[in-house]
C-alpha cells in the first residue's frame, strides 16, 4: 500500500510515474512541523530499528546514527563525515520489531536527515523548501517495499550486454595512439576487455560533442577498428558548454535561449574545464531534446556508449564569486594576519568552487514560471541523463546504448546507470563500494559500480586485485584513475596475470550475472540486497554490513583489508563456497550455517552459493560476444531435484520481454548423482555436489 501526502506546492520532479490522490488524514509514523517555509518530519526510534536506503551515501548499509544531506555536490573526498555525495536518493526504509515501512521524499531541493545523530532514539528529516510529496509505503517485507517503490517510479534502465564486460578508463588517454595501445596490451596478453572510456582529453578544448582533430584525426575509423577488436569507445560528456563564439553548441544555445539565466535575464556564466561556460536548462523539455540530439554527432561516428559528468552541476567559480573573492583578498592585503585572518584568506578562495551562493544566482524556467536553481538543484544531473536517454531513443529506438552518470536523482534510474563518483585508492572505499550496491539497488539504480582501484591517489597492486574481485560481481566493472596518479591498467603490474585471471571469472559468470540483472530489472527487483532483506529474523544477518546477497542464489563477502589472507564470514544458511583463482581453476567447499574463517589468498575470489541453488558457469572468453552461453557448467550443493531459470537475449534490443528470454533449467538427482537439462544448451552437472559432505 502506498499513500501520498502533499506539503506546500510541490513540482513534478519526473521521479514518480503513478499518480496517487493526496491523503487528507494525518501522515502515519511521523509528526509534522512547519517552520518558516520548511517542513520537518520526526519519529521515535526503538533500540532495534534499522534504517536502510539513501542510495549513494557514505558509511554503512544501515544509515542509523549519522547526519545525511540530499544536496548533489562535486566532492571527491568521500570521508565518513560527508552528509552526501553526487546524488540525492530520498528513499528510506525503517525496519524493526514494531514497524516496517518505506518513505520517499519527492523533493528536488535540499533535504536533511538526522537519523539518530542528535538523539539516538529519534529521527528528524527536514525539507528546506517545504514543497514536496511524501509517499508512505507499507508492505510485508523490505524486499516488497522496494518492489512497490519501483512500481511507483518505473522500471530500471537496461544497458546492452557488452556493457557488462570489463572497461578500462583513465583521465589522460589523449590520443588515438594511446587508446590503441591500451587495447593492444589487453589483447596481446589475453586480458578480457569490452570498452575504453575516453575522459575530457579527447575533446577539442573541452567542448562537448567535439574531438581533437590532431590527436583523433579519424574518429570513425578508430571506432570501426575498435569494433573489429570487439571494443567500444565510451566518451565523456560534461554539463557545461564552453563560452566561445563560433562553437555551434554555444551559438545555438544562446540563439534559442536554452541556457539558465540570472535574475536580470542574462545567461549565467560559471567555469568548468573549458573555463567560462553556459549551462543548459535541462528542466525544459525543448532543451533536453536539443542537447540530447547532440549525442548523435558522436553516434554517427560509431559510438555506442557515454558517461555524463560534472552535472551536479560542478562549478569551479562564477564571475560573481571570483570577483567577490578577489575583493575580500584585497581587503586583507598588507594586514598582519593571525590565525583568524589566515584562515579567512584560505577560505576566501577555497570556498569559490561549488559555492552555495552561486546556486542561488541562476534560474530555470519550469512551465510559465522562473524557479531559482537551489530549489531544484538535485534534479539537474538527472535531467541531463534524461536528455541523453531520450536522445538515444530518437536516434535508434530499437537499440540499447550504454549511459552512466555521476549526478542523479530518482527517476534517472529509467534512463541510465551511475558510477559511484571520484573515489580514492583507499581500502575503506573498497568496502564503501560494496555497501553502496544494495542501497543504490533499493532506489532503482541497478547498473552501477565504483572506480576499481580508486580514482584519486596511487593504488597498490594488492588493492587493485582485491577491488577487481569485488568488481567481478558489479554490473559496471570499470578500472578508472585520475591524471597524475599511478598508471592503473592491469598490464602495468607485476601481478597482471593474476588480474587477468580475476577478470576471466567475470566473463565465465556473465550468463548468470546478466540473467539475474535482467530479471531484477524486468521484475522490479534488486540484484544486490542486505542480508537483512533475505533473513529478517536472523539477528546476526541483520547486523552484517560487509556481506551482501547477489541475485537469487548467491552471497558475496569480498576481502577488503590490506595484507589479509582471508576473512570472517557469517552464513545464515548452508552455502557452497566457490574459491575462484580463474574461470577454470576453483575449489568447491560445502559450509554449514554459522560463523567461519574463510581463507582467501590474494589470488582468490570467493563466492557463496546457497544450498539447493545452482549457478551456471561458461568457458572463459576475452569479450562478451565470445561468451558461449550454450555450453554451461553448473556449480552447486543440492540434496534433491532443483529448478531454476536462465535469461538470455540478443543483448542489444531495446524492446524486451522477460518471458521471451527465459529458459527452464532442471537438475535431477538419482543415486547420488546430478544431471541437468536446459533447452538449447549443453549443461554439465559434474561440478554439483549432492547430499551431505
Amino acid at each position: 500500500m502506498i499513500r501520498r501526502y502533499k506539503f506546500g506546492s510541490p513540482m513534478d520532479t519526473g521521479a514518480v510515474l503513478r499518480r496517487l490522490p493526496a491523503e487528507s488524514t494525518p501522515m502515519p509514523f511521523f509528526s509534522v512541523t512547519r517552520n518558516e517555509g520548511s517542513v520537518s518530519f520526526a519519529c521515535a526510534l526503538d533500540e532495534d530499528d534499522q534504517i536502510f536506503g539513501l542510495g549513494e551515501t557514505v558509511r554503512g548499509i544501515n544509515k542509523r546514527g549519522h547526519l545525511y544531506r540530499s544536496w548533489n555536490m562535486d566532492d571527491f573526498s568521500h570521508t565518513e563525515s560527508k552528509g552526501g555525495l553526487y546524488a540525492s536518493h530520498n528513499l528510506l526504509l525503517f525496519s524493526g520489531k514494531k514497524r516496517l515501512f518505506g518513505v520517499y521524499f519527492d523533493d528536488p531541493g535540499e533535504v536533511t536527515y538526522d537519523l539518530g545523530y542528535t538523539r539516538m532514539d529519534s529521527v528528524a528529516i527536514t525539507s528546506v523548501n517545504g514543497d514536496l510529496n511524501v509517499y508512505i509505503i507499507e508492505e510485508s517485507s523490505l524486499t516488497e517495499i522496494c518492489h512497490a517503490f519501483r512500481g511507483l517510479v518505473g522500471r530500471s534502465y537496461l544497458p546492452p550486454r557488452w556493457a557488462f564486460g570489463y572497461i578500462q578508463s583513465r583521465w589522460g588517454y589523449a590520443s588515438d595512439a594511446e587508446v590503441r595501445t591500451v587495447v593492444k596490451e589487453h589483447r596481446d596478453r589475453h586480458i578480457p576487455l569490452d570498452g575504453v572510456c575516453m575522459d575530457i582529453d579527447y575533446m577539442d578544448h573541452f567542448k562537448d560533442f567535439t574531438w581533437n582533430p590532431e590527436q583523433f584525426p579519424d574518429l570513425h575509423r578508430l571506432t570501426d577498428d575498435m569494433h573489429d577488436d570487439h571494443v567500444r569507445l565510451i566518451p565523456i560528456i560534461d554539463a557545461g558548454v564552453k563560452q566561445e563564439a563560433g562553437y555551434d553548441v554555444c551559438d545555438e544555445g544562446l540563439e534559442q535561449d536554452y541556457f539558465v539565466k540570472k535574475a536580470d535575464g542574462k545567461p549565467f556564466v560559471g567555469a568548468v574545464w573549458p573555463g567560462r561556460s553556459y549551462f543548459p536548462d535541462f528542466l525544459r523539455e525543448d532543451v533536453r531534446a536539443w542537447f540530447g540530439g547532440k549525442y548523435a554527432r558522436l553516434m554517427d561516428e560509431g559510438v555506442e556508449g557515454f558517461w555524463n559528468d560534472m552535472n551536479e552541476p560542478a562549478l569551479f567559480y562564477s564571475e560573481e564569486s571570483l570577483a567577490e573573492a578577489f575583493e575580500k583578498a584585497d581587503g586583507l592585503r598588507g594586514q598582519n594576519l593571525g590565525i583568524d585572518g589566515a584562515f579567512e584568506l584560505t577560505a576566501t578562495f577555497g570556498g569559490v568552487a561549488n559555492n552555495a551562493e552561486d546556486y542561488r544566482r541562476f534560474y530555470h524556467r519550469v512551465g510559465d514560471r522562473q524557479v531559482r536553481h537551489d530549489k531544484v538543484h538535485n534534479l539537474y544531473g538527472a535531467m541531463m541523463t534524461r536528455a541523453a536517454g531520450e536522445g538515444f531513443r530518437r536516434y535508434d529506438e530499437s537499440k540499447r546504448f550504454l549511459l552512466f552518470s555521476r549526478s542523479s536523482f530518482i527517476g534517472a534510474h529509467r534512463y541510465g546507470g551511475v558510477w559511484q563518483g571520484d573515489n580514492t585508492s583507499w581500502w575503506g572505499h573498497l568496502k564503501l563500494n560494496l555497501q553502496m550496491m544494495p542501497s543504490l539497488n533499493m532506489c532503482g539504480f541497478l547498473y552501477t559500480g565504483a572506480d576499481l582501484g580508486g580514482f584519486s591517489g596511487n593504488t597498490t597492486e594488492d588493492l587493485l586485485l582485491r577491488w577487481m574481485q569485488l568488481g567481478v560481481f558489479t554490473p559496471l566493472m570499470r578500472n578508472h584513475s585520475a591524471q597524475h596518479t599511478r598508471d592503473q591498467e592491469a598490464y602495468r603490474f607485476s601481478r597482471w596475470e593474476d588480474m587477468r585471471n580475476t577478470i576471466t571469472i567475470r566473463y565465465a559468470l556473465l550468463p548468470y550475472l546478466y540473467s539475474e540483472f535482467m530479471q531484477a530489472a524486468l521484475e522490479d527487483g534488486m540484484l544486490f540486497r542486505p542480508l537483512a532483506f533475505d533473513y529478517p529474523l536472523d539477528g546476526m544477518a541483520c547486523r552484517t554490513e560487509d556481506q551482501v546477497m547477489l541475485g537469487s542464489d548467491c552471497m558475496i563477502a569480498p576481502v577488503y583489508e590490506q595484507n589479509a589472507c582471508g576473512r570472517h564470514v557469517y552464513l545464515p544458511e548452508d552455502m557452497l563456497l566457490v574459491r575462484f583463482r580463474s574461470a577454470q581453476d576453483y575449489d568447491l567447499v560445502p559450509m554449514k550455517a554459522g560463523h567461519h574463517w574463510v581463507d582467501a589468498q590474494l589470488t582468490e575470489t570467493p563466492l557463496f552459493i546457497r544450498r539447493n541453488h545452482v549457478v551456471p558457469l561458461a568457458a572463459p572468453a576475452e569479450w562478451t560476444e565470445a561468451v558461449d552461453a550454450s555450453r554451461l557448467t553448473l556449480l552447486g550443493w543440492i540434496d534433491g531435484d532443483v529448478s531454476a531459470t536462465i535469461y538470455d537475449d540478443d543483448g542489444i534490443s531495446a524492446q524486451v520481454r522477460l518471458e521471451d528470454g527465459l529458459s527452464a533449467l532442471t537438475v535431477r538427482v538419482q543415486d547420488g548423482t546430478a544431471s541437468a537439462a536446459c533447452p538449447g544448451r549443453e549443461v554439465d552437472a559434474s561440478r554439483i555436489i549432492v547430499g551431505e559432505q
